[in-house]
């Protein structure tokens, strides 16, 4: 393969460029590390709910986290703070970066006086999916950022099933979507 043709397959794979995933990668890489380096444990987000509900369950199931939840708490708040961030400034067009394209899908609108971009996506078909990914989490025994950053990252057999599952299974979704024509 000769490198125009790779270049030429990056652009038509990424017509927007790779730096803003090649930034993001190092960024989510950089948390993943310091939440290793200062708990000594794997960064997941689908622990979550689990740590959440350990604040008012005497469940035995939930006591192992009583230990590790008040970080699992802080980590998922920075998550949803720094989307929020992210939705404020830059979807909403306040800020502008060479990086990051404006948004493609949805719309911008007025609320209480800042302008925000809202998704086309009908609000129980993300609830929906909301509770089928918190589903599979759970089955999966981990989500992406467990398995697919740490996992994958360490060299973990069941990580690297699980990401191959997780990729093979959300393909194949999104292929039966489209064809069947079902829009946001």
């Amino acid at each position: 393969m000769t490198a125009t043709l790779i270049v030429a397959m990056f652009a038509e794979l990424f017509p927007n460029g790779i730096s803003h995933y090649v930034i993001g990668g190092l960024l989510v890489g950089l948390g993943v590390a310091v939440i290793y380096l200062g708990t000594g444990i794997p960064a997941g987000a689908s622990t979550f709910l689990e740590s959440t509900l350990s604040y008012g369950s005497s469940l035995a199931r939930f006591e192992r986290y009583r230990t590790s939840r008040d970080w699992r708490v802080v980590f998922t708040l920075g998550i949803v703070a720094g989307a929020a961030v992210y939705a404020l400034t830059f979807q909403s067009g306040l800020l502008s970066s060479g990086l990051q394209p404006g948004a493609t899908t949805g719309e911008l609108r007025e609320v209480g006086g800042v302008t925000i971009w809202l998704t086309e996506v009908q609000p129980w078909r993300l609830f929906l999916g909301g509770i089928l990914i918190g589903i599979g989490t759970r089955l999966g025994k981990g989500c992406t950022s467990g398995h697919g950053v740490c996992g994958v990252g360490s060299a973990s057999g069941a990580s690297f099933v699980g990401v191959t599952t997780f990729l093979l299974v959300a393909i194949g979704v999104a292929q039966l979507v489209a064809a069947t024509g079902v829009n946001p």
